[in-house]
């Protein structure tokens, strides 16, 4: 999706302001015991308690916590009575609107969400209205002071990446989900450090944003979406102009 990074580096600011009101720490953690819970402990076996543990690593979580988290999914009943929804809806322009969510109250998680959307002009959609826009991939971000991208490329594709992209000053690895743990080993075989990894979900089609008042209506959905304790993450195909980034970003 063009403008990935740039679009990242924003999802980046939002993940350290709620880290700072811990909303982001109490979601990792959920879902951190969540996938110990369904996949085990062992990271080597589970991609997607890896995929979260290094997102959790990002964020800054200690090890510890991490470990606790993983102890308790794997070895208690903690996470049980969680059921993960996927709501699906539209922003406005037409913008394809995926929210994962973990709730142990369906009725409460949806009204939520569906004021969420109605709040800033867009609407809840049907089961499977814009999911098949999206398709799971892990994106790895390596800063090009990290590396060549030669040598990034040769690494990355022997151990199973599909692309290796290079945008703004980050090299992106794209894989499927089953290359994340591979590729992980490689990465740190080598002595690379990435600056995100992660497990997401990657749009097929765009829906292009060239105002400043559209983006920042789609920017305050996200965020009220965001902030809803049952949310884990959002995902859009809204992709900002250049000039539209610019002004965000200033």
């Amino acid at each position: 999706m063009a403008g990935h990074s740039k679009w990242a580096n924003i999802k980046h600011r939002k993940a350290r302001q709620d880290a700072v009101k811990g909303k982001v720490f109490t979601k990792l953690i959920r879902e951190i015991t969540v996938a110990a819970r369904i996949g085990g402990a062992i990271e080597a076996d589970n991609p997607r308690l890896r995929a979260i543990v290094a997102k959790a690593l990002a964020a800054n979580m200690s090890r510890d916590v991490i470990q606790r988290a993983v102890a308790r999914g794997a070895q208690s009943d903690d996470g049980k009575d969680l059921a993960e929804i996927t709501y699906e809806g539209y922003g406005i322009h037409g913008v394809a609107v995926l929210v994962e969510t973990m709730t142990d109250n369906l009725n409460r998680t949806v009204a939520e969400v569906r004021h969420a959307f109605s709040k800033t002009g867009g609407n809840l959609g049907t089961s499977g209205s814009v999911a098949y826009l999206f398709a799971q991939r892990c994106e790895i971000d390596i800063e090009h002071a990290a590396t060549n991208e030669d040598r990034l490329m040769e690494i990355a594709l022997e151990a199973g990446a599909d692309d290796v992209q290079n945008e703004d000053d980050v090299y992106t690895i794209i894989a499927a989900p089953s290359a994340f743990g591979p590729i992980m080993d490689a990465l740190a075989q080598a002595g690379i450090r990435h600056s995100r990894a992660e497990l997401t979900m990657h749009a097929s089609t765009v829906a292009d944003i060239d105002d400043l008042e559209s983006a920042e209506k789609i920017l305050k959905m996200i965020d009220l979406l965001e902030d809803l304790d049952d949310v884990q993450n959002v995902y859009t195909n809204a992709n900002f102009s250049p000039a539209v980034m610019q002004a965000l970003n200033g």
